[in-house]
């Protein structure tokens, strides 16, 4: 049933992106992935107040956090999971692991997407 929550909540976060990509895109214009900005910063603020109603304000059902979290913002956009626990690091005093977090996801994140990229026009039928 946990699954269900989660691909819920994904399907609504996915659909969400997809229209604030394409509203952002109109807005602005395409010179710039305004609308990935967008649902970063954005998926980045709305974990952190998810996050803390269901953590430290209300005890709700824990489907609410699959439905919501994992889900939702899940399917809206991943950097919000990572800023959140990025922060996490750092507001236990475990600077370093947040550094490191941070950089090493964005350094090896970049440097995996090349890859796929390189290895994917090397092999064309691959």
């Amino acid at each position: 049933m946990d699954y269900l929550w989660v691909g819920i909540g994904g399907c609504v976060g996915a659909c969400a992106r997809f229209g604030v990509g394409n509203w952002a895109g109109r807005r602005f214009g395409l010179g710039f992935p305004y609308g990935t900005f967008i649902v970063n910063v954005s998926g980045a603020f709305l974990i952190g107040v998810i996050l803390t109603l269901l953590t430290e304000r209300y005890m709700v059902d824990p489907r609410w956090r699959l439905l919501l979290v994992v889900g939702g913002l899940g399917g809206y956009t991943t950097f919000s999971s990572l800023a959140y626990e990025a922060f996490a690091l750092a507001d236990r005093g475990d600077w370093m692991k947040a550094a490191v977090y941070v950089v090493g996801s964005n350094v090896l994140g970049i440097a995996a997407c090349v890859a796929g990229i390189l290895l994917t026009r090397r092999f064309p039928g691959f």
